[in-house]
Parts: structure tokens; C-alpha cells; sequence
């Protein structure tokens, strides 16, 4: 009989051991995957932030709201890309030459085909050129999948809450505002549901967004994101 309730015992001890090891690995197991998930979602934002700030160079400063637009921007658009071709030296420099005036000259030389000044000023080899290269072989790695971009990973089909809007400084200068966002109910989903609902607690009570989010239409942050 005896032996019986040591045994019993001895089982009930290694139970209460895997417990406690559950307790403990469940939220480690949570924290490890949401680091990883936290990776590939702000990858995906950041190239969304790349995006955009190729979008309003050739947009008067403002970004777009929609993902269609976006997404076909990045497919088609071309953007300006300066090949330089020699370099001004110091005593260059020192006389005054900027890169502008440089340019003035050699333009004006093209224009009456009169070279002196240019060779006076040793800018024989000195070469500005604006070429229009594609913005997905510019700015993202070779094959980027340009319709991924709405799509938060791990979010089974759900896309990135994306918005902008229009605003005034005080001395009534325009800015131009972006946000690009995801809760963790969308990119966590599979996760334990109870870990979830503590991180959102937190953020929350912290005044935080509870997710990732790029950018800000409430104030102006340099499109910074809440991660970095």
C-alpha cells in the first residue's frame, strides 16, 4: 500500500513539475514568436514608408491614402536619379564654384558653344545627368511584389489601415501627415489569446497604440515608427 501512494505521489510531483514548466515556457513561446512576427511586419511598414516618400517627391509633397495608388505608383512611376560625373575640388570650392553655378556655365556653353569659361574653370569633366529609373528597381530588392504591400503578414488577408491628412504649422506653413498601422489582433492571431489581451492592457494603459504603427496623422514625427 505504500508503495502504491509513492508512486502515486511520485506521479502527481512530475505533473505539477510539467505545469509549472507550461506556465513558464507558454509565455517565453509567446514572446519568441511575437519578436519574429514583429520583424516581418515592420519590414513590410518600412517599405510602405519607402513608398511613400518616393510617392510625394513627384506629388507636391503629399502622400496617398489608397493602396491602389500606391501599389501602382511603385509598378510604373519613374523617378529622377542625378548621374554625377566628376567632383569640384577644394580650390574650386575656396573661389566660390558650387555645383549650381557649375552647371549654369556648362549649360550656357552648350547653348553658344562657347567653351572658355568652362575650361577656365577645369570643368572639362564635370557632368551632371537626371535620368527617370523605375522606382521598383531603384528602391526595392530585384522581383519586390509591389501588390503585397496592402497585406499585413500573418494577417490572413487583412490589410494595413493606411491614412494621411493635410494640416498647417503655426506660421501657417502646409505639412502633409501619414500613419500606416496594424493592431496585434491582427498579426498575433493564432497566438494565446490571453498573452494577447495582456499586451493590449499594457499599451493601452501606457496611452500607446496596441500594434505597429508607422507614422502619425495626429502630429508630425517624421513617419517614425512606434518600434524604433
Amino acid at each position: 500500500m505504500k508503495a502504491v501512494i509513492n508512486v502515486v505521489l511520485a506521479l502527481c510531483a512530475c505533473v505539477l513539475a510539467y505545469v509549472c514548466f507550461l506556465s513558464i515556457r507558454g509565455p517565453i513561446k509567446f514572446e519568441e514568436e511575437k519578436k519574429f512576427r514583429d520583424r516581418v511586419v515592420i519590414a513590410r511598414l518600412i517599405d510602405i514608408r519607402k513608398a511613400q516618400q518616393e510617392y510625394r517627391m513627384l506629388h507636391k509633397q503629399q502622400y496617398t491614402a489608397s493602396f491602389d495608388t500606391l501599389i501602382d505608383f511603385v509598378k510604373n512611376a519613374r523617378i529622377p536619379f542625378v548621374a554625377k560625373e566628376g567632383v569640384l575640388t577644394d580650390k574650386q570650392l575656396e573661389d566660390g564654384l558650387t555645383e549650381r553655378k557649375a552647371m549654369a556655365m556648362i549649360e550656357r556653353a552648350k547653348k553658344t558653344g562657347k567653351w572658355d569659361e568652362v575650361k577656365k574653370n577645369g570643368l572639362e569633366n564635370f557632368k551632371r545627368d537626371t535620368l527617370w529609373v523605375a522606382v521598383r528597381d531603384t528602391v526595392f530588392p530585384k522581383n519586390f511584389n509591389a501588390d503585397s504591400l496592402r497585406y499585413v503578414p500573418f494577417g490572413n488577408g487583412a490589410q494595413f489601415e493606411m491614412a494621411t491628412k493635410s494640416d498647417t504649422t503655426k506660421s501657417g506653413a502646409p505639412i502633409y501627415l501619414l500613419e500606416a498601422k496594424t493592431p496585434y489582433t491582427v498579426y498575433l492571431d493564432g497566438l494565446d489569446k490571453q498573452e494577447i489581451i495582456n499586451l493590449i492592457d499594457i499599451q493601452q494603459k501606457l496611452g500607446k497604440y496596441p500594434g505597429l504603427m508607422m507614422g502619425s496623422i495626429e502630429a508630425p514625427n517624421n513617419n517614425a515608427g512606434n518600434w524604433e
